[in-house]
């Protein structure tokens, strides 16, 4: 099959927002009207409704919040869709930030009644840094929101980039019945179904029809009236390559919970919305038609199967044709792979695939030599470098109160650590075993240890640690030269999981401390060598 004919067919993206700004809701509102569920859930769904489709960890579910990034792969209007709905939490930033490298533009959420929230902008920030393109949602317009047109004017002034209404609400809050959809002129007025699990009825028709002048009040005609007449007297023009270059954000109106707008935003998004694009490697560029298989891994996932208790590397692929039982190069280790046990993946759910195409996430199962980062490729000179890397912020020592369950406690532990959003340090000379974690967020411990106990059956204790900071040292540093540091008080010496020395700190005021009584000894915030 000719492959330039599937690379056109692929869309793959993820949705991002600040917590709680309707992120999960709107994956599972694109899932209905692409016609990959029948019936939607919610992330508050009460224990007697459906829980969602992305959100498939039991805690998940008790949390309300997304943890895990999930990959929904469906195929909508000609499309092959890979959608990646993410965790908004900070404390889960990480696993976002590794999705990002993986999509080729992403669904911005934004609450209408909050506007541009702390999570938003640093994930914008990362979107922009990685050139990747931004189309907006503004959700929650049936209830209490902004005006449209500030929310408009602080996306320009806050984000610094170009935003263009694709849609415009009509009437706002408690009285938003639909919009307008500017590039067919056409009023959209939809009806509210129950709890949003059903495709929302709607009435088409242009602004001045009497079917439509008859649902709107004198007074919400008049102002939507001249809002239309205002934006179109702007003279912005909105291109495809202005949004592709990252100066324009389309920006559409609407409710996820409703299903108010959900089918235009879809719809405007798989037309416009890039295709897989090139990667640069070392001023190497590897476009998706290169004919030689290369991808990388962005995630790995432990009990996606809890009855198998599996792994799985979510592999982004890149360029080539993906074939099951293929052989490919695993640069990292120098050895060649055989890829046999390859799946498409809708949320927990999996179907064995054979063959895969540039912009595809497939799963593999297995493989407990694979890593976060990893390039899997037939052509041996392509090594990808896209996977982000992070400073812990959060420490705690993790014990196992149970030596009976020591196994199941170590073991769960050991492939928990695999999926690379918790880290393990060893203080040197230590005088106790139990394992010091780091994470980026403390959150990300109390997802350890309810997934130790509820997928091994360990118990688990956490206490908190002193430290709040921790520095990389220089690598090729021998035992000796470590015995020579002069460190403030309550600062520890310490490996990471790639034998790499790290130095803990109290604060930000020791480390400083540290650099001023040992001038000639370098610190780096981020991994200095392998970080497992």
């Amino acid at each position: 099959m000719d492959i330039s004919r599937e690379i056109q067919k692929r869309r793959t993206f993820a949705i991002i927002s600040h917590p709680d700004a309707g992120k999960t809701t709107l994956t599972e509102k694109l899932l209905l009207y692409g016609g990959a569920v029948q019936l939607a859930g919610s992330v508050t769904a009460r224990k007697h409704q459906r829980a969602t489709t992305s959100d498939w960890m039991e805690l998940e579910r008790k949390r309300g919040i997304s943890i895990s990034s999930t990959v929904l792969q469906f195929d909508y209007a000609g499309c092959r869709i890979n959608l990646l709905d993410t965790p908004g939490h900070k404390d889960f930033s990480e696993d976002t930030y590794r999705v990002l490298t993986a999509v080729d533009s992403v669904v911005m959420v934004i609450d209408s009644g909050k506007g541009i929230e702390s999570q938003t902008l640093k994930l914008f920030e990362v979107c922009r840094r990685r050139g990747v393109p931004i189309f907006t949602f503004m959700n929650k317009c049936d209830r209490p929101m902004r005006a449209p047109l500030a929310l408009l004017d602080e996306l320009e002034k806050v984000l610094g980039i170009g935003a263009f209404p694709v849609n415009w609400p009509i009437g706002t809050g408690f009285e938003f019945q639909g919009v307008f959809d500017r590039p067919t002129r056409q009023v959209h007025l939809f009806e509210r179904t129950i709890g949003g699990q059903f495709r929302a009825p709607v009435s088409v028709g242009g602004f001045d029809d009497p079917i439509i002048r008859e649902r709107l009040s004198p007074e919400t005609f008049a102002h939507v009236a001249e809002e239309l007449a205002m934006l179109d007297g702007a003279g912005e023009t909105l291109s495809d390559e202005a949004v592709l270059a990252g100066q324009i954000t389309p920006v559409f109106f609407g409710s996820g919970l409703n299903n108010f707008g959900v089918q235009l935003l879809l719809d405007y998004f798989l037309g416009h919305a890039p295709v897989p694009k090139a990667h640069t490697i070392a001023g190497m560029e590897i476009p998706p038609d290169y004919p030689e298989f290369s991808g990388f891994i962005f995630k790995i996932q432990a009990n996606m199967d809890p009855r198998h208790r599996d792994r799985i590397a979510f592999v982004r692929v890149c360029s080539g044709k993906f074939e099951r039982d293929m052989a490919v190069q695993h640069p990292r280790t120098g050895k060649k792979v055989r890829l046999s046990s390859s799946h498409k993946l809708f949320g927990n759910e999996r179907e064995v695939i054979d063959e895969a195409w540039p912009g595809d996430i497939i799963g593999l199962v297995g493989h407990a030599e694979f890593g976060i980062g990893d390039t899997l490729t037939t052509d041996p000179k392509i090594v990808y470098q896209e996977i982000p890397r992070f400073t812990p912020e959060a420490f705690a020592w993790l014990h196992n109160p149970n030596t009976a369950k020591y196994k199941q406690f170590r073991t769960g532990l050991d492939q928990l650590l695999q999926e690379g959003v918790i880290q393990v340090l060893q203080l040197r000379d230590a005088a106790t075993k139990a394992p010091l974690l780091a994470a980026v967020g403390p959150l990300q411990f109390e997802v350890v240890q309810y997934r130790l106990e509820s997928e091994y059956g360990a118990a688990s204790r956490l206490e908190a640690a002193s430290w709040t900071v921790v520095r990389w040292l220089a690598a090729g540093l021998t035992e000796a030269d470590l015995d020579t540091l002069s460190l403030p008080t309550g600062a520890r010496l310490a490996y990471d999981m790639g034998r790499n020395p790290v130095v803990l700190f109290a604060n930000d005021w020791s480390a400083n401390y540290f650099t001023q009584t040992n001038p000639k000894v370098a610190l780096s915030t981020l991994p200095v060598g392998r970080a497992t």
